[in-house]
């Protein structure tokens, strides 16, 4: 059962979304598992830019079968702005193409605001999440009020559903934060259109046309929004997302078993970025931080907040490599670092005046770190005409080695650049 799932192996915004594209040219199916509108995966096929949010990444590809599976928290009103613009521009020509589960939790505008009201209440000790309602969502999934997509269509149980879930939401948001409460006829309004709008994707049973697919020995990959840092249970909490962002989320959102799975691909970023707020230990807050966010064009796809940056944490990268049980990686916009004359690579940590090499689970410990560096020699070329290794220069092919050395885990793409063709194929997808 030929499936791959790509997960992310930083704080996020690592490249998934270029990956899932260049790789979804020889995929029959690809599936999102969790996640919702606060992934931004920004794509550049021959110079011209799309950014999605819900919609998978292969969905620049006609002949790949899109999935949003039932881990998913699913913005309507996002997905419809999404779906036209696709269709504006002359992709997801066919409806078929992409394909919702019913069992998808609902978001609504009540979920935005009172995601962003929570964060305006808490001042200074924000966690800095995108105020698109994706805690909310999934806190109701949890407590087993929840809207899910299937229920838009069932009219008779509908308006009782929501009339429930709003009895909670607008209390809190009139009583608690002092906000205005939502109308439910404007929200059963809302989702009329949109539930027709949708309507020709929906797909009761995403789990069996996955299972069908694998079974049938299609080629499947299962994309992951966020990183392996940001992971509910495992990353830096509380400055987290609300889902399981590490490759075991993959068969529980995507509803399969884990013999399905032979292949994790971890996308990390030749360098480190982190969004919002938490620990990060080799953040540079200075003039190289700086450029990396310059010349990396580093702002957020889905909020257009600014980058934190730092050189590359092997600890970190190691970390996220035992948790998702990461057999290869895909290493990205290493054409940033050109022009540095050294590179540091973070390789332990200090911690209360010990040198540590394992990630410390605790965010309080992990805010104390310091990161040790080892030194490399950087280069001035730039890589992004390169259409293999062998035509990087001598110091960028040592950093990759390095790399792959360091978390004994083979690098079999290296992207230099935003576009497809600007990446390197040191082993092809589904050997």
């Amino acid at each position: 059962m030929p499936g791959i799932i790509v997960v992310g192996s930083q704080w996020g915004d690592e490249g998934k979304g270029k990956v899932v594209d260049v790789f979804s040219a020889k995929a029959d199916y690809v599936v999102r598992y969790q996640g919702g509108a606060n992934a931004g995966h920004t794509l550049v096929v021959d110079g011209k830019k799309t950014v999605l949010h819900l919609v998978p990444s292969g969905v620049l590809h006609p002949n790949t079968t899109c999935v949003i599976a039932a881990g998913c928290v699913l913005d309507v009103e996002k997905l419809c702005e999404e779906i036209k613009a696709l269709k504006q521009n002359g992709l997801l020509k066919e409806n078929t193409q992409l394909l919702v589960s019913d069992s998808c939790t609902v978001i609504l505008p009540y979920h935005r605001l009172l995601d962003q009201a929570r964060e305006k209440a808490a001042g200074n000790e924000k966690i800095g999440t995108t105020g698109k309602g994706i805690g909310p969502a999934y806190e109701e999934r949890a407590s087993r009020k929840a809207l899910l997509f299937g229920d838009l269509f069932q009219t008779d149980t509908l308006k009782a559903k929501l009339d429930a879930s709003l009895k909670e939401k607008n209390f809190l948001l009139e009583k608690f934060y002092n906000e205005k409460p939502v109308s439910a006829d404007e929200m059963m309004a809302l989702i009329k259109n949109v539930a027709e709008y949708l309507a020709p994707h929906r797909c009761r049973d995403t789990s069996l046309v996955v299972f069908k697919a694998l079974k049938a020995s299609k080629k499947v990959l299962f994309e992951g929004a966020q990183g392996s840092l940001l992971d509910l249970l495992h990353g830096t909490y509380p400055f987290v997302t609300s889902s399981s962002t590490v490759s075991g989320s993959a068969m529980i959102g995507a509803g399969i078993g884990p013999g399905t799975i032979n292949q994790v691909m971890g996308i990390t970023k030749a360098y480190t970025t982190r969004v919002g707020s938490g620990p990060f230990p080799t953040e540079l807050d200075n003039e190289i931080g700086e450029r990396m966010r310059a010349v990396g064009a580093e702002f957020g796809a889905t909020t257009g907040r600014s980058r934190r940056c730092g050189w590359l944490d092997l600890v970190a990268l190691k970390y996220a490599i035992r948790l998702s049980g990461i057999t290869s990686l895909a290493l990205m916009k290493l054409d940033v670092l050109s022009g540095f004359e050294k590179i540091d690579v973070c390789t332990a940590y200090e911690l209360d005046g010990q040198r540590i090499t394992e990630y410390p689970v605790s965010p309080g410990d992990l805010a104390r770190c310091k990161p040790l560096y080892e030194r490399l020699n950087g280069w001035k070329e730039d890589l992004t005409s390169a259409k293999s290794l062998k035509d990087l220069p001598r110091y960028a092919q040592e950093y990759i080695q390095f790399i792959g050395a360091s978390v004994a885990v083979p690098i079999d793409v290296v992207s230099v650049g935003p576009g497809r063709d600007q990446t390197l194929w040191i082993k092809p997808l589904f050997s």
